[in-house]
């Protein structure tokens, strides 16, 4: 369905490309030899093959954005799966130090509290004096179990989670216990809520769940914007080995053009020629090149489907 998706687009923006570039020929002078000489060139160019031309308005209507061809630094990554959970060591349960009657309630689930502030205050039931029941960390109020009149017995009243860290459970399959070690970084996403971020391995199991098979490694992530959930289902990425490289470009930019791996490449503004690479080393984002491309080559970094379909429907064109 993603493969049906991006070819439709492609197809409906290389459609709208051959609308503008008519709608500029037709808004353009019909007689002069200077105009005559502009629409020469301009069928000079259009033959010219694997080579696209763009005004600025197809440019920015087809959503195609340059970049330079540089360095990048290639990761060998293992993809994994897991969820967001609090950070345990953050998370403190809160009960009365006496017993007693509880006379009020100051917070409720969900309530931010900084540490020291009153979340309720019981009547001792053996001195009768009235004391406040603090929070002993800030955080957020996850559960309460106090209501006003109630005994405070020896039960919890409160639980405090700081979640400005989480945790990642990620689950590991025994192929790949081995290739796993505390230390080493990871790229965790999720992608329905649309965020990425980088923590470290901080813990793997010594010990599996006998119904999946699994052994957990953890990750701290930082999160003082409170934008990972805890209960979030994440994906990532474990860096197994880095490598730097002085030529690559982005997955996106790459096409297969005629059976082999292709970048559109900036030749002039506007003008972009699919250029035919080699490539090395790959991630989830870049790709080495080996051949076919000079480092400070300008490429297609985005938009680059389009461009292929916009010369998939110019040599049709042609060959009728």
């Amino acid at each position: 369905m993603k493969t049906f998706t991006a070819s439709c687009i492609a197809t409906l923006l290389a459609m709208s490309l051959c609308l503008i570039a008519c709608s500029d020929r037709a808004a353009g002078p019909s007689a002069g030899a200077a105009a005559h000489e502009e629409e020469e060139g301009e069928h000079h160019h259009d033959e010219e093959p694997g080579r696209v031309h763009l005004n600025e308005e197809q440019i920015r209507a087809a959503g195609i954005m340059s970049a330079t061809v540089g360095p990048a630094r290639i990761r060998e990554a293992l993809p994994v799966y897991g969820s967001i959970a609090p950070n345990a060591e953050r998370v403190h349960a809160v009960s009365a130090r006496f017993p007693g009657v509880i006379r009020s309630v100051s917070k409720a689930i969900g309530d931010a509290v900084r540490q020291g502030d009153v979340l309720a205050t019981v009547e001792s039931n053996e001195s009768l004096r009235t004391y406040d029941i603090v929070a002993p960390l800030s955080g957020v109020i996850t559960a309460r179990d106090a209501n006003t009149g109630e005994q405070s017995g020896e039960r919890s009243l409160f639980t405090v989670a700081d979640l400005s860290t989480v945790w990642v459970e990620l689950a590991l399959f025994p192929r790949d216990l081995s290739k796993v070690h505390v230390g080493q970084t990871v790229r965790v996403r999720s992608v329905d809520a649309g965020l990425a971020a980088d923590g470290r391995v901080v813990y793997v199991a010594p010990f599996g769940s006998g119904a999946s098979q699994t052994r957990s490694a953890r990750v701290e992530l930082a999160n003082a914007e409170r934008r990972w959930a805890p209960g979030l289902y994440v994906s990532a990425e474990i860096v197994l080995s880095q490598a730097n490289v002085v030529v690559a470009v982005r997955n996106e930019a790459l096409q297969v053009m005629d059976g082999r791996d292709s970048v559109f490449v900036e030749v002039e503004p506007g003008e972009f020629a699919a250029t035919p690479v080699r490539l090395g080393r790959s991630d989830g984002e870049m790709s080495e090149v080996l051949e076919g491309l000079a480092e400070g080559d300008r490429y297609a970094a985005a938009g680059s489907f389009v461009l292929k379909s916009q010369l998939g429907a110019a040599s049709a064109e042609h060959e009728h």
